[in-house]
């Protein structure tokens, strides 16, 4: 698999910028790996350690401790049935069951026209609306076997899945890696200026402010 495109990297130096220390930005720079590709590839890893100035082994002990960044390839879909204890109570185990005849894969499998991988996955945080499930991290909450059918077939005719909770209603949901439409843009007049702890001299402005409002 490639490295960042070119137009990746300047996204990626973007990025850096912001924090104190390039390996800080080590998680966005592996959303934006992921986001180019669908999944984090050996070679992406050796581009985003040489951005920041670390070993392509401390990206992989990043990338590896959290379950969003994927190390393989994966579906244009990642669906991921929650059957933890909520979801298990009230049909996430059913749910998961039907995912599996419907598709026609097991979990951690993904189908033959490479639009679907299907998980089993523990508590995704929606407890109060179980069974639930995500589609690309979007969540469906409530949900029936009737629900689950009407999202894959809404998902393989290019539709924005209405079962499907979005920060953009009506638009199709992005293949995976994409967790947002819209991206953050910080211009210089906007940074932080932070600084590396070791480069710190003085109380930081806000702190100053408030001892100058508890003097007066």
């Amino acid at each position: 698999m490639s490295r960042l495109t070119d137009a990746n990297v300047a996204l990626a130096r973007e990025m850096i910028a912001r924090y104190p220390r390039p390996k800080s930005a080590l998680i966005p720079l592996l959303h934006l790996a992921q986001e180019q590709e669908g999944w984090v590839s050996d070679d992406a890893m050796a581009h985003l350690a040489e951005l920041v100035g670390v070993t392509a082994a401390e990206v992989r002990g990043t990338c590896t401790f959290y379950e969003m960044f994927k190390l393989h390839p994966v579906g244009t879909y990642m669906v991921n049935v929650c059957t933890n204890i909520s979801c298990q109570l009230l049909g996430g185990e059913e749910l998961l069951h039907h995912a599996e005849e419907a598709l026609g894969i097991r979990p951690g499998g993904t189908t033959e026209d490479g639009l679907f991988t299907l998980e089993d996955v523990e508590c995704i945080a929606a407890c109060t609306e179980a069974p639930c499930m995500q589609v690309n991290y979007r969540y469906g909450l409530r949900l029936s076997t009737d629900d689950f059918d009407q999202i894959i077939a809404d998902l393989r005719a290019g539709r924005h899945p209405q079962g499907l909770v979005t920060a953009n209603p009506g638009e199709p949901i992005p293949s995976h890696g994409t967790l947002g439409l819209t991206r953050q843009q910080t211009g210089e007049s906007k940074m932080a200026g932070v600084l590396p702890p070791e480069q710190v001299n003085e109380a930081p402005v806000w702190l100053n402010a408030n001892a100058t409002e508890d003097a007066s």
